[in-house]
């Protein structure tokens, strides 16, 4: 991985670094390094009572298990952290492997980018790729982070950098909801709308359905890892329980957030049968206006049925086929008709209020 030389410094301007490199000494001196080699930053950290290096990459499995390699992690098994679903945790005792998932919502395109970290003796080295920037605004003030918490011991340390490491990636997962939850309002306003084909807003719906299903699976796999520090007992975690009731204070946090996904996903849901209750109601429409078309139908073959058996019968030959030049030949048609026609409509009628009374 290619980083250019430049000298310390203690704030982010310009363009987003590459790495940095927060170093806490023995002596309590704090220095953060840009967009040095990867090599350089290990050779302070020998040094160092604390250090957090953070690495952004391409998406490469292989890039990753190079820099933690060169980092001295040799227990992880990093092609078993880059696997999981989402998460993993791996405890190796003096080393600790986590991947936690770090979330991007487009619309309705969600994408997922696994975010290691990987910890030992006084190490603390985040990987990510490229497409994230979300540890930068911690990185901004972590000096005055490492400054407060130099005076604890390493396992407390490392476990108060890992908890607000944690909490920003969490965080940032947390803002997507609002988005996601400004679409969904978007999509129920346009169910009210005519102008809308009812069947994009249907598959508009299907789309955000699937985005909170995978975001869900976030959440969750996002809360098995603090659990698993929680309650995992790690080596190289505090057993402090002020500090581990920080990382249960995560866990709340992640499940306030999965209630609120659960309930959007139960609007969507409900929009869902909305849309059916649309469908079913334009189809009982189109039923109701077939059976009108079939009543008028009806009405008019049964008027006409009467006279045209008359007016055959009279071609038969019947009297000798003057029955057509008879005086009262005329009126029986008409009347024939009309009465027809008025005992066809009388039961269609007498039909339909039956219906409407079932």
């Amino acid at each position: 991985m290619k980083m250019q030389n430049t000298q310390p410094q203690t704030t982010v301007a310009g363009p987003v670094p590459l790495s940095f490199c927060i170093i806490l000494s023995q002596d309590n001196r704090i220095e953060r390094l840009i967009d040095r080699p990867l090599e350089e930053y290990l050779t302070e950290v020998r040094k160092a009572s604390i250090a957090w290096i953070d690495c952004s990459i391409p998406d490469d499995d292989r890039e990753i298990e190079r820099i933690a390699q060169a980092a001295g992690f040799s227990k992880i098994p990093i092609p078993k952290l880059t696997t999981g679903f989402y998460s993993a945790y791996e405890d190796y005792d003096t080393e600790l492997g986590i991947m936690l998932p770090s979330v991007t919502v487009k619309i309705e395109k969600m994408t997922v980018h696994p975010l290691f970290i990987l910890i030992r003796d006084n190490l603390v080295l985040t990987v990510h790729s490229e497409e994230i920037n979300r540890l930068l605004r911690f990185s901004r003030y972590a000096q005055q982070f490492f400054k407060r918490i130099s005076p604890e011991n390493t396992g407390d340390k490392i476990t108060l950098i890992l908890e607000r490491i944690i909490d920003e990636n969490n965080d940032r997962n947390f803002e997507y909801l609002r988005e996601i939850e400004m679409h969904g309002d978007a999509i129920s306003k346009s169910l009210i709308e005519e102008s809308v084909a009812k069947k994009k807003i249907a598959h508009e719906i299907y789309r955000m359905k699937h985005v909170l299903i995978d975001y869900l699976n976030v959440l969750w796999a996002t809360k098995d890892v603090v659990d698993s520090l929680r309650y995992g007992d790690a080596d190289l975690i505090t057993n402090d329980e002020k500090l581990l009731g920080r990382i249960g204070i995560l866990s709340d946090n992640i499940d306030r957030h999965i209630e609120l996904t659960e309930q959007m996903s139960n609007v969507l849901a409900s929009g869902l049968e909305v849309m059916q209750s649309i469908y079913n109601n334009q189809l009982q429409s189109l039923n109701n206006r077939f059976a009108l078309v079939t009543a008028y139908l009806t009405v008019l073959g049964t008027a006409f049925l009467v006279p045209n058996t008359i007016a055959t019968i009279a071609g038969s030959g019947i009297m000798e086929g003057t029955m057509a030049a008879q005086w009262w030949y005329l009126p029986l048609l008409i009347v024939s008709t009309i009465v027809a026609t008025m005992t066809s409509f009388l039961w269609v009628l007498h039909v339909w209020k039956k219906k409407e009374e079932d």
